[in-house]
């Protein structure tokens, strides 16, 4: 036995370090921890592309590519300011960009977006991180969501698209209209209603389609029941009209992943099956998660299989595509650059004369407000990028004009920040809160302290759940918290944020760094 492991103890060190060298071979779920909501995912060639909704930031619709579904890289924003522009002149939450979807036909992407209030608008690039051409509005109307094209075989095109009860006075059902080709325009004014979430049991909330064909069959994946709470269904037929047969695919089952469903089928040059879906996770938003995928009797099978017809969400699983270095959206901005880091959006559609960049530091002008900061344009913020983290930004408060605020926000439908008052030529530190922002509340101060000058570290930590913890620093070095925690809390539709802002009457804020860290 001795001279048997003697002989081989040297091979298996040797097969130990050729794997350590060629990195992971699993990936972990979620494969963003970040709110990347209503993914829709292409590969052409050996990369892959995704896009998702974005509701009232600006700017819009971000771009995100990789090379293997997991590592994924924030590319830049399809859209660069919301239209109508004076519409999303002002925040208008819960509104703007919904569900998009992403194709590559032609020679060319094509994003179709949906706004629900106005309807279904049609972009394209030839190079993916832009320029996208302007949206053009496809199909006007109230309601109409989700929209998902498809060119046919016989050089027919097609979209499918869903309906938001809140403003169609109906939904769960998926309407199905004639497009042009070049989709310049739809060949027909109301289209036909192909599937019928009333007609099924248990079915509500069907929405989110994504159309595509296979084998002769033209499927329709399709979530229903809820944003939080349901399950990811598919439908065939052979002719693109129907009748469609449907059948759950992927459901929470015994796993912690609630809601796994809305995303995109993707299949690998190997032709591996795969699914990229989200998980609502509340403050977090929802998060982006992937799962392998086989298809059986013409059917396919996402997740776990665990001897049904649907499977369960994985949390580990082997890597699509070994071997490429680890990505991720960014979070840290140092302002060293003549542009802001693409992580950064805006409450709503922004102007030039809200910021400066120069010399090493972001300068935000104090721009006015009514009240508190819900319907305020200007704040910059960006998604949270996991589920414990630390951000610390060095802020000079010295060109605040009396009365003005700035500082660091965690922001949602309740919203707290730590920042500098200017009061009697002197800066104080203020932590305030805002509990039921998008109830009109008044903001409330928790805690304060002078400060010997108007620089300061600001600090707040996230842990798990979102609890934020604020703490400063008058040397950088010694941190001290500052009041009781606060609980992040989801926007309308979006999770909370994170972020910088500067308010008013004139006067500026500088704000050295921005950085986060596990």
């Amino acid at each position: 036995m001795g001279w048997i492991l003697s002989r081989c103890l040297p091979f298996l060190f040797a097969a130990l370090l050729a794997a350590c060298a060629t990195g992971p071979r699993d990936y972990t779920n979620p494969v963003i921890h970040a709110d990347y909501s209503d993914p829709d995912v292409i590969r052409v060639g050996a990369t892959y592309y995704l896009v998702s909704s974005s509701f009232n930031n600006a700017p819009g619709l971000p771009l995100l590519q990789s090379p293997d579904m997991v590592n994924w890289t924030l590319v830049g924003h399809a859209l660069p300011q919301l239209v109508p522009a004076a519409v999303f002149a002002t925040p208008q939450h819960g509104k703007g960009v919904w569900a998009p979807c992403l194709r590559y036909h032609d020679g060319k992407f094509w994003i179709f977006y949906p706004d629900p209030d106005f309807g279904i608008y049609v972009m394209t690039a030839t190079d993916f991180a832009g320029p996208w051409s302007a949206p053009r509005l496809l199909a006007a109307g109230k309601g109409l969501i989700d929209p998902t094209p498809l060119w046919d075989d016989d050089g027919q095109a097609y979209l499918l698209h869903a309906w938001a009860r809140s403003r169609a006075g109906f939904a769960n059902v998926l309407t199905l209209r004639r497009m042009a080709p070049d989709a310049s325009r739809l060949l027909d004014d109301q289209g036909t209603v192909i599937i019928d979430g009333n007609k099924l049991p248990k079915y509500t909330t069907l929405e989110g389609p994504k159309f595509y064909k296979r084998d002769g069959y033209y499927y329709v994946f399709a979530p229903a029941g809820g944003v939080e709470t349901g399950w990811q269904s598919v439908f065939r037929s052979r002719s693109i009209g129907g009748p469609y047969e449907d059948r759950i695919v992927l459901a929470q089952g015994a796993s912690p992943v609630n809601g796994p469903h809305q995303g995109a089928w993707v299949q690998t040059p190997q032709g591996e099956d795969w699914f990229i879906h989200f998980q609502d996770k509340r403050a977090y938003g929802r998060v982006v998660h992937l799962q392998p995928m086989v298809w059986r009797d013409g059917w396919p099978l996402i997740g776990k299989d665990v001897g049904q017809t649907a499977g369960e969400p994985v949390a580990r699983y082997r890597l699509p595509v070994a071997g490429q270095p680890a990505a991720a959206p960014p979070t840290s901005d140092e302002f060293n650059g003549a542009t802001l880091g693409l992580q950064w959006q805006w409450n709503a559609n922004w102007q030039p004369s809200w910021y400066a960049l120069g010399e090493g530091r972001l300068r935000l002008f104090g721009q006015p407000r009514a009240g508190n900061l819900w319907d305020v344009p200007s704040l910059l913020l960006q998604k949270l990028p996991a589920a414990a983290f630390t951000v610390t930004a060095k802020v000079d408060a010295s060109g605040l004009a009396e009365s003005g605020v700035a500082g660091l926000v965690m922001y949602g439908s309740d919203y707290a920040w730590l920042g500098t008052r200017r009061s009697d030529g002197r800066t104080a530190l203020a932590l305030v809160s805002c509990y039921k922002a998008d109830a009109s509340c008044h903001e409330q101060q928790e805690a304060g302290v002078e400060l010997p000058s108007p620089r300061v570290w600001l600090r707040m930590q996230v842990l798990a759940g979102g609890v934020t913890q604020f703490s400063y620093s008058v040397d950088g070095a010694k941190y001290t918290p500052i009041g009781a925690q606060f609980t992040a809390r989801m926007g309308r539709w979006v999770g909370a944020q994170m972020g910088l802002f500067s308010a008013g009457n004139g006067g500026h804020a500088d704000i050295d760094y921005f950085r986060v860290s596990p």
